[in-house]
């Protein structure tokens, strides 16, 4: 790529933005307030550190590694292809299932269109569920997100910018209304116990359950765009931490801003517990008799969730592509369109996947769980990752290299462990299940194309298996407020949960490979010649 043609930080941060900024802002601060009440805003404060804390290990790969996609290869360059493979795999799952996540935001928010003539739409949603016919406008949805990126991606990066502005100051308006128009301070209780309603435990359980953990996540769009950045030795962390942190402090004062609009009178009725809004914003704006912020945030409804789905239409069937290239997947799935240069193979694969996880997996809290976990299983071997190159390969090139590392990667770990126990039983099994098949997939290309030794790669990977087989098992016995039969009661099982994942990140590090991965001395030599 010339260098006019490289990426600047502005637009990195912007395209970071508009994949951020989604779904969960429609939705998480009413879901996380039901769940927590006020203390919810703890909610968001938590799941910002935790991704922050997960993004730094990887903006240390990140700046070693700047190529597009690198988030999918880390894994391999310091635990072999088998690890590299379950990595990529769990977060291409991610990546696909948020597509029908941001579909089911945008037909979930006109089922409560409040005016007459849209009566037709109030029949998409039943129970927080979302309808047969309902279901069958989340494909069409899906379909338009797929067909823009299928005609090149100039098409895809115009629509992007186009919206990424939208994004972010229609929220922005929001919580300056809410502020404006609606402030009950005595909402926020005056002691912890009116502060915290449902105890500590429903902080961490809103964190994974309200969508907040997956509203951050999208953090890997710089990395995975750094082989294409201007500078991206400064840039990537600029880009990621600036992106980060706009994004917090946005979502923190939504949550603010909605706590205090809430009508005290409802609350007194029904309790946090109660406050059930379709579509929370939109709701609270009618109440109020803002009426050109209920259109704005009617059509937001769409343009957020359209926006990021697009977005990650070409994430994930890029993602979905690079693993053909380790021919652990059928080629022809990374075939590229002459013409335009997408992967449309991959796209229709991940379109018809997305279809059948919708049909499952019905609402928008569910779906922003499935993928917390997802996302947060292929994470752990970030962490892993950064400090086993450290062991193995101490002379490659680090522009990114903090001494705190060394504390702060097992830390990391300790976190996305706690954070992959909230998702809650029985959605993490299911999650676990699906990355668990591709495992047959894996040794099925393996047999046919390698023939390497299946004993050496097991041996580097196992360390992740008996980690989710831990975690599983953890899951099923843990408290009740994470799904799990409380023969483990809160807060032993966190500390449980810290002990024996100290154990694994150990075991982890201890089972890397001898030799770091030739290719990742490739990449790196790319920025040692850069800076000679």
């Amino acid at each position: 790529m010339n260098k006019g043609h490289k990426i600047s930080l502005f637009s990195a941060i912007m395209l970071a933005l508009n994949s951020l900024i989604g779904s969960g802002w429609l939705f998480g601060s009413g879901s996380a307030a039901k769940i927590a009440g006020p203390a919810a805003i703890l909610s968001w404060i938590i799941g910002a550190v935790i991704i922050i804390a997960i993004a730094l290990t990887y903006v240390e790969l990140g700046t070693m590694f700047p190529e597009s996609g690198g988030m999918s290869k880390y894994a391999q360059y310091s635990h072999g292809p088998m690890l590299g493979f379950i990595a990529a795999w769990a977060n291409w799952i991610s990546l696909v299932t948020l597509v029908p996540m941001e579909a089911v935001a945008a037909v979930q928010y006109m089922s409560s269109w409040p005016w007459k003539w849209a009566n037709w739409t109030h029949h998409f949603m039943q129970d927080g569920n979302i309808t047969t016919p309902g279901l069958l406008l989340v494909f069409v949805f899906m379909i338009i997100f797929t067909l823009i990126n299928f005609w090149s991606i100039k098409i895809m990066t115009h629509f992007t910018n186009l919206i990424s502005v939208f994004k972010v100051l229609l929220p922005t308006i929001t919580i300056i209304m809410l502020f404006a128009s609606s402030f009950h301070p005595a909402n926020f209780g005056h002691d912890v116990k009116t502060f915290m309603p449902y105890g500590s435990r429903a902080i961490f359980e809103a964190a994974s359950g309200a969508g907040i953990i997956m509203s951050y996540d999208a953090f890997q769009t710089i990395i995975n765009i750094g082989g294409e950045l201007k500078n991206p030795r400064k840039n990537i962390i600029r880009g990621v931490l600036i992106s980060m942190f706009v994004t917090a402090a946005i979502y923190i004062l939504l949550q603010v801003a909605f706590i205090g609009a809430v009508d005290p009178g409802m609350l007194a009725k029904n309790s946090w517990h109660g406050i059930d809004f379709a579509s929370p914003f939109a709701d609270i704006a009618i109440l109020l008799g803002i009426n050109w912020l209920v259109i704005l945030l009617y059509m937001d409804a769409f343009v957020s969730p359209f926006g990021t789905g697009v977005a990650f239409v070409a994430t994930a069937s890029r993602a979905l592509a690079a693993m053909t290239y380790t021919k652990h997947l059928p080629a022809w799935l990374g075939r590229l369109n002459r013409r335009y240069l997408v992967p449309r193979f991959a796209m229709i694969a991940d379109l018809i996947l997305a279809m059948i996880l919708v049909s499952v997996f019905r609402n928008w809290n569910l779906l922003a769980t499935v993928i917390t976990c997802a996302t947060l299983i292929a994470y752990l071997t970030g962490p892993v990752t950064t400090i086993t190159l450290r062991k193995i390969a101490p002379d490659l090139e680090r522009p990114y290299k903090p001494n705190y590392m060394r504390w702060f990667a097992p830390l990391t770990f300790v976190l996305t462990s706690l954070a992959i126990y909230w998702t809650m039983w029985p959605t993490t099994i299911q999650v676990i299940l699906v990355i668990l098949v591709g495992i047959p997939i894996y040794f099925y290309y393996e047999v046919k194309y390698q023939k390497k030794d299946f004993k050496s790669q097991f041996k580097h990977a196992a360390w992740l298996l008996g980690y989710l087989v831990f975690i599983s098992i953890m899951s099923y016995c843990g408290s009740d407020g994470f799904g799990g039969q409380n023969w483990i009661k809160y807060p032993w099982d966190f500390l449980l949960i810290a002990i024996v994942s100290l154990i694994f990140y150990k075991v982890a590090i201890d089972t890397g490979l001898e030799k770091v991965d030739p290719a990742a001395i490739k990449v790196n030599e790319k920025i040692k010649l850069k800076k000679d």
